[in-house]
């Protein structure tokens, strides 16, 4: 298929930026139907929210509106939903120059079903879309050299071509020295059968530098395994592994290192949709490693970033829609700071209650003193 290039045609200050701000994120970027009333099958639902989606672009966004440095590298349809979707990633200040256009294949859409907790099913609209069909010559090589992390899933490892796109950026931004980060974003529904969708993701597992998954994610990579188990998170852990991360939606996320693994817990929020939680955790790990590059080191800066990363992911679930919920810096640390505010009077009301409370019993010696 003829596919074109349409590159910015002119690169922000920022997008110039030095080698150790930048993050690439390589994959699907598409168009999320989001119902306006949760609880309700896509038929029966009575409406639907346009919105940019795609798990490797909503990371890009994400860093980008924490104030970090991002491109994007991937390919949508030359139709107007293609258009819109590059336009937002210049919007967001997104570098967009790895991004093609296919004359003859449309951007992929997603129709996505909210049950009454948030949580999603989703309905893709492909075979083939624009995004499976990203060729090797089309890959912006410089660009990935740039990177400090070139951050990916697994979708793009479905088919053929852009199976071999995604290989060969991957070695190109190992050989750059780029950190490899890997979040699989399991769709079953996407993969010709489970047993496919397994050997895929896995088919790349030992070449990520971090990893991030979720519970749900890493009972199917084990076969059934209890996810929630130190033992079962740590067979997926390879010797050059550096980071992987463990998501529990609302209760937060664990981490595991050689040196320490641990759990730092979630903030409680009013769920409406949970569409892009996950990349904006993602996004908010990575706008703090990516200026601190051997923070995984050190479990308490370590922990310090996981909690920013889990309010990120948090405030992305109260509003429909990934790229639109997206939260910027203040945001996220306007509610890490309430929350603390929270602690710390919930602990001094505790406290209060325990000297009080030993003050009242300690006998009154006076009196046996005096007599």
């Amino acid at each position: 298929m003829e596919a074109r290039s349409r590159r910015s045609s002119s690169i922000s200050p920022r997008s110039k930026g030095r080698k150790s701000d930048l993050v690439v994120c390589f994959g699907e970027m598409l168009v999320d139907f989001v119902p306006t009333v949760g609880g309700l099958s896509l038929a029966d639902a009575p409406a639907f929210k346009k919105a940019p989606g795609g798990a490797p672009a909503n990371v890009a966004v994400a860093i980008s509106r924490l104030g970090g440095h991002s491109a994007f590298i991937g390919k949508v349809g030359e139709d107007e939903f293609g258009c819109m979707l590059v336009e937002i990633l210049k919007d967001n200040r997104v570098n967009s120059r790895g991004v093609r256009f296919d004359q003859n294949a449309r951007t992929s859409l997603a129709f996505v079903t909210l049950r009454e907790d948030g949580e999603r099913e989703f309905m893709f609209y492909r075979n083939p879309s624009a995004d499976m069909l990203l060729t090797v010559p089309e890959l912006d090589a410089e660009l990935i050299q740039q990177a400090s992390i070139f951050h990916y899933g697994s979708i793009s490892l479905i088919a053929e071509p852009c199976r071999s796109a995604h290989l060969a950026a991957m070695d190109i931004a190992k050989s750059a020295g780029a950190l490899l980060s890997y979040d699989p974003n399991l769709r079953l529904p996407l993969w010709p059968t489970p047993e496919d969708a397994r050997i895929g993701i896995l088919s790349i597992w030992n070449k990520a530098d971090l990893i991030k998954i979720s519970e749900e994610e890493l009972e199917f990579l084990t076969n059934g395994a209890d996810p929630y188990t130190d033992e079962a998170a740590m067979s997926m852990f390879h010797p050059n592994l550096k980071l992987l991360l463990v998501t529990e939606g609302q209760n937060g996320s664990r981490y595991y290192t050689k040196e320490f693994h641990g759990k730092v817990e979630g903030i409680q929020v009013q769920a409406v949709d949970t569409t892009g939680a996950g990349d904006a955790f993602v996004g908010g790990i990575h706008s703090q490693l990516v200026s601190d590059m051997s923070l995984y080191t050190d479990e308490k800066r370590l922990r310090d970033a996981l909690r920013f990363a889990n309010a990120c992911g948090a405030i992305t679930t109260t509003e429909r829609g990934a790229i639109p919920a997206l939260p910027d810096k203040d945001t996220v640390l306007r509610l890490i700071g309430k929350r603390l505010v929270s602690f710390n009077f919930v602990f001094s009301l505790i406290f209060f209650r325990c000297i009080s409370r030993s003050t009242s019993e300690v006998p009154d010696t006076t009196k046996t003193i005096m007599a």
